[in-house]
């Protein structure tokens, strides 16, 4: 087990919107590691700032829903500002599993990467829904077009960098298409990589939360109207 070093502390950023029925849940999972929570709750409806007042766990609140992207890029720039050593992304829904983040770090301590990209297609235990699968498949072509990089999970909200690698990371798709857009910075601007796998827990609720196909369409032209006119 990889143990926190105080002297590089490990930031966990997680964007939430309309999670008040199980961010607690979340966030009771992940508090044991020890490393700095931050909530990014991107205009939720109810506020989770009172809802969270008595974790150890800190909430920034955008005033209006912004979009993933933005919530991560909040996060990242609270992070770096923190001096973090480390950042990790992870998801409100409930589908990522905190036992996965010592995996998702330890290429980043031995200095083997820049960035850890967290797959469920690598994990023995993955039960992706056949659905879902078609649309993980989809997004990953969309991937490969766009960035050059043909990764085996396009679309994994779980991952982790270092604050060098965050420091160049710069966010402008606002919504979704920021999964896309951190690949294509990736290659950019020749940060090392490495895909880790990680078990994604897919339940009812996570599965209303997740992506629908006309969402995927969505994300794929955010990304070509993006590059038209960028």
């Amino acid at each position: 087990m990889w143990h926190p070093d105080k002297s590089k502390p490990v930031f966990i950023i997680i964007p939430a919107y309309n999670e008040e029925k199980i961010i607690r849940d979340v966030l009771q999972g992940l508090i044991p590691l020890q490393h700095r929570i931050i909530v990014v709750d991107d205009g939720s409806g109810t506020a989770l700032q009172p809802l969270l007042k008595d974790l150890p766990v800190t909430v920034l609140r955008h005033s209006i829903n912004l979009g993933q992207g933005a919530a991560l890029q909040t996060g990242f720039d609270y992070a770096l500002s923190k001096q973090a050593a480390y950042i990790v992304t992870f998801d409100a829904d409930g589908q990522h599993q905190s036992a996965d983040i010592d995996n998702l770090l330890q290429p980043l301590v031995s200095g083997e990467a820049d960035i850890a990209l967290g797959s469920r297609f690598l994990s023995k235990d993955s039960n992706i829904p056949a659905g879902r699968k078609r649309l993980l498949r989809f997004a990953r072509l969309v991937n490969y077009i766009f960035t050059g990089l043909l990764l085996s999970d396009a679309h994994n909200g779980m991952r982790a960098m270092t604050a060098a690698a965050a420091q160049k990371i710069r966010l402008r798709q606002t919504g979704m298409a920021h999964a896309t857009e951190i690949i294509a910075e990736v290659r950019k601007k020749k940060l090392r990589y490495k895909e880790v796998p990680v078990n994604i827990q897919y339940s009812s609720y996570s599965k209303t939360k997740g992506q629908s196909a006309w969402g995927s369409f969505r994300i794929f032209f955010d990304i070509l109207l993006n590059k038209i006119f960028k």
